[in-house]
């Protein structure tokens, strides 16, 4: 039983870091919005018979 509440604690830390990292990621790292531009060939639209 010991060993299973270890390994438990273990997952439990683990999962902790990661929840941690991605609320600090979501939270302080500003994305900041730009303008794509693509361009389709007009090949693309027609389909293939």
């Amino acid at each position: 039983m010991p060993s299973l509440f270890r390994f438990l604690l273990f997952v439990g830390i683990l999962g902790g870091l990661a929840y941690g990292a991605v609320f600090s990621l979501a939270t302080f790292v500003q994305l900041k919005p730009r303008e794509i531009i693509v361009t389709v060939p007009p090949d693309k639209f027609y389909k293939n018979r």
